[in-house]
């Protein structure tokens, strides 16, 4: 069983607008390449021909049963409408989590803004994921997406179950501090690389995510994702079996971890 928690159906290119339609087709084949069983789509926190709305995303994926939505939610613009509109989803049951994008946009994981996200969040008992690391654009704020900021939050709000995307990289440490001080806070291993893994980076990066559960224990904390189409699906899971764990931790970070905190009900799959 694969599950991925970090892929994108946004058209990153932009030389050409792709139809939602190619795009999850697109999704669907490169996870049945893989024999993925299942992934989240993560729609982004700006709304344009190349981004979906969340509400597009969730229409399109209506019957496609090995796909899930996390809702992007936008710290700049957000509304009362926004919010109402993803309760409305949450309560059929449309939505797996919330995702907010610190360092595209330019504020802290702290603000006093977003505490109607975290109490919603935990009313529905779904976790938030948030950006953190290097961003993709160069335009990108980095001092907000540094994972350190996470441990506010996850202080703050106890009962608020907390992702750091990308493991914080680079300050994969920090990540791993934020990780094993607080219960209630996990980590995805997506966007590490663009496109394929090289040899040597896939050596230093073993070593980091091998160090990073030595530190902070059983890694029921640690959640696969790829963040494609940015990362490749074959070469990301050629990298989880280089990881010299045993097979019934690599378990957990593949799929277990994640049915159980985005409660994906496996036996449908």
């Amino acid at each position: 069983m694969i599950i991925d928690v970090h892929t994108h159906i946004n058209n990153y290119h932009e030389d050409r607008v792709v139809s939602l339609e190619e795009c999850l087709n697109l999704l669907t084949e490169t996870m049945q390449e893989n024999k993925v069983d299942y992934s989240l789509v993560l729609s982004s926190y700006k709304v344009n021909e190349h981004r979906p709305s969340t509400k597009k995303v969730v229409e399109a994926i209506s019957g496609r049963d090995n796909l899930g939505v996390v809702a992007g939610i936008s710290y700049l613009n957000y509304t009362h409408r926004d919010l109402r509109e993803i309760s409305e989803f949450l309560d059929e049951g449309l939505i797996k989590g919330l995702k907010l994008y610190p360092g595209y946009e330019p504020f802290y994981p702290n603000d006093k803004r977003l505490q109607v996200v975290y109490d919603m969040a935990v009313e529905y008992d779904i976790p938030v994921m948030f950006h953190s690391g290097d961003t993709y654009s160069p335009t990108g704020r980095i001092k907000y997406s540094h994972p350190i900021h996470i441990d506010d939050v996850a202080v703050d709000f106890p009962d608020l179950k907390i992702v750091i995307c990308h493991v914080g990289n680079p300050w994969i440490k920090d990540c791993m501090e934020v990780v094993y001080k607080n219960k209630n806070v996990y980590s995805d291993v997506s966007g590490l690389v663009l496109g394929n893994f090289s040899y040597k980076f896939e050596r230093f990066m073993k070593n980091e995510l091998e160090e990073m559960i030595t530190y902070a224990g059983n890694p029921q904390y640690l959640l696969y994702g790829t963040d494609w189409p940015i990362s490749n699906m074959h070469s990301y899971l050629n990298f989880m079996k280089q990881l010299e764990l045993p097979e019934e931790k690599k378990e957990l970070i593949l799929w277990k971890n994640a049915a159980d905190l985005f409660k994906i009900d496996v036996s449908k799959l």
